[in-house]
């Protein structure tokens, strides 16, 4: 026999067992005092408006060798600053400096950073309301602010 609690009062010490166990496990612990939430720059909204303070190229983790262009937004709705992606060809002349931009989840395993962008977990969808993608077709011209 193990030590499991037994008898007619075994209840409550087996649910206090149950739930220290539970604490080993780190999704159980980021489920339950909401942690995701309070670490995510967006605080659990699928998107979020900000401005583009700068442009920037980082580097691609190996084995690849390309620099991918990104863009430093300071969010407007609590003032914290994420790298975001600007996915496809000749994005990043379509985004300036100061354009306002919506930007969304790239999707990578459990909110972490998708592919071989180290750290970026961010990808811009919208430029001054206009959609990226139709921007880039050339469905849409951009619009001045």
């Amino acid at each position: 026999m193990g030590n499991k609690s037994r008898g007619l009062k075994a209840g409550k010490a087996l649910k206090y067992k149950r739930h220290r166990s539970k604490l080993l496990k780190k999704e159980y612990v980021r489920r339950l005092f909401d942690l995701k939430k309070k670490s995510d720059p967006l605080r659990g909204s699928s998107q979020a408006k900000g401005l583009v303070l700068e442009k920037i190229e980082l580097e691609a983790k190996q084995p690849n060798s390309a620099k991918r262009k990104c863009c430093r937004v300071q969010l407007i709705k609590n003032g914290k600053q994420v790298t975001a992606f600007m996915p496809g060809d000749g994005a990043q002349k379509l985004i300036d400096e100061h354009d306002e931009v919506i930007i969304e989840c790239i999707g990578g395993p459990e909110g972490k950073s998708k592919g071989d962008i180290p750290g970026v977990r961010w990808q811009v969808i919208k430029v001054n309301d206009q959609s990226l993608k139709d921007l880039r077709s050339g469905k849409l011209e951009k619009a001045r602010k």
